[in-house]
């Protein structure tokens, strides 16, 4: 065979395992949710590629059959191509038997060499640029080359089966497609610029609807604004204008007797209309929705929808009455910043090492704002205030402190033995891993 000749042979092994490696690659890489909107735009290969990933064990057969049998005969063709030219070059400084040893070597580190480079990583790259593309192109050449490769296909197949079933291994992977999968989606998005900040956000408040507990959106028992159900119309009027809000429980005595609530429309169309207000008067009063406390903001949702109400009154395993719940409570919950900022921010920051913090800002969201891993002991607190009194082991007083994951909390307020505002202060530079023990400091009773 001719110099020109093996050179030729050396390009056509070249291209034919570039290919091979393309569809490798891109089958292997090919997104199914993509492949499955190109199929629904009307792409006919499209679903011949997804028939191929349920069923990929034929594919990547032919691939490694053909790739390495070029391997070898490109080896073969291109040491009998190189090595005789170089060697011959060489003996103008070198012995023949040194000349021929190294003339072998170098003309094996060149065809290896165009091999890794022209058969491998370059179209390995192409392929993991735009795998869908590439797999939809190559599928009907690899379709052929299969078929033209049965019987060396069916032998090494059902050896691979036969191996894969005595060690157990799964032959078929896991498509199933989890939030973590979708929430990494939606962080690369961000990263790229295609998804606003706030928009991924949202998307991840709404995976957490199912591990935050109601009691994280409610408003606590000590800001409730209630009424009590012998109210005078005076006093039901003061109220209104004190403290302006949508709905208003009304109870019995006392507010862990909540006998149902009243609109605050119902009761400022009477006011306008110089009507007597009553809370005795049942076209005013209406049926209050009762949860329990332990249900997350999804379960929750559920209650809205299947008692056609957005208010409920939020109860504990007593009974007592710890907080009540709109459905724009949790709806602020999953929209943030979106809808616009609260007029009394939980979370404020400072400056870059300082966060104050109101006793009461859920645990989740004091992760996010300081990225903090976990909270030992999660599930027996679930605010800010919940995680101080868990840590220090009684009420806290001011100017106590705990120290967790490179961050000291320091109570600064306390009113009537609810913390009011937490000094939270970076103790560990940027980029320093964070301290995973616990210390508290004991304070002063306060005044």
């Amino acid at each position: 065979m001719s110099t020109q000749q093996s050179l030729f042979l050396i390009v056509v092994l070249i291209v034919a395992s570039g290919f091979f490696s393309m569809a490798e690659i891109a089958l292997a890489a090919s997104r199914r949710i993509r492949l499955r909107q190109l199929a629904a735009d009307g792409d006919q290969r499209a679903p011949k590629v997804l028939q191929m990933q349920e069923q990929p064990g034929d594919y990547f057969t032919v691939v490694q059959v053909a790739q390495n049998g070029i391997a070898i005969l490109g080896g073969i063709i291109g040491e009998g191509a190189f090595s005789p030219f170089i060697s011959s070059v060489l003996a103008h400084w070198l012995d023949s038997k040194h000349a021929s040893t190294l003339g072998f070597w170098i003309s094996f580190l060149l065809i290896t060499s165009l091999f890794i480079l022209f058969s491998d990583i370059l179209p390995k790259r192409l392929s993991m640029a735009e795998p869908e593309r590439v797999a939809m192109r190559v599928y009907r050449p690899m379709l052929l080359v299969i078929t033209l490769l049965k019987p060396l296909v069916w032998f090494y197949s059902k050896i691979s089966d036969l191996v894969f079933k005595v060690l157990g291994l799964p032959m078929l992977r896991d498509e199933r497609i989890t939030s973590e999968d979708i929430l990494a989606m939606t962080e690369a998005g961000t990263q790229a610029g295609v998804l606003a900040q706030n928009e991924q956000r949202v998307i991840a408040n709404l995976f957490d609807l199912d591990n935050r507990l109601v009691t994280s959106a409610m408003t606590a028992r000590d800001r409730i604004a209630f009424f009590l159900q012998n109210d005078s119309d005076a006093l039901i009027r003061a109220r209104i204008g004190a403290e302006p809000y949508s709905t208003y429980p009304v109870c019995d005595r006392d507010i862990d007797h909540v006998i149902g609530y009243v609109d605050a429309q119902d009761l400022l169309q009477r006011a306008l209309n110089n009507q007597p207000i009553s809370l005795s008067d049942d076209s005013l009063l209406q049926k209050a929705l009762v949860i329990p406390d332990r249900l997350s903001l999804a379960e929750t949702l559920e209650q809205f929808r299947q008692a056609g109400e957005d208010f409920a009154v939020v109860v504990n395993e007593y009974s007592l009455v710890v907080g009540v719940v709109t459905l724009n409570d949790v709806m602020s919950t999953v929209m943030g910043d979106l809808i616009g900022p609260d007029d009394e921010e939980l979370i404020v920051q400072r400056d870059e090492h300082s966060w104050l913090i109101d006793g009461i800002t859920p645990i989740e969201d004091v992760v996010h704002a300081l990225h903090i891993a976990e909270f030992p002991h999660f599930e027996d607190y679930d605010t800010m205030a919940g995680f101080l009194m868990v840590m220090l082991r009684r009420i806290p007083r001011r100017t106590d402190s705990v120290n967790w994951g490179g961050y000291k909390f320091e109570v600064m307020d306390v009113d009537s033995y609810r913390i009011d505002q937490v000094l939270v202060t970076r103790l560990c530079a940027e980029g320093q891993e964070p301290k995973e023990q616990e210390t508290a400091s004991l304070g002063a009773p306060s005044p």
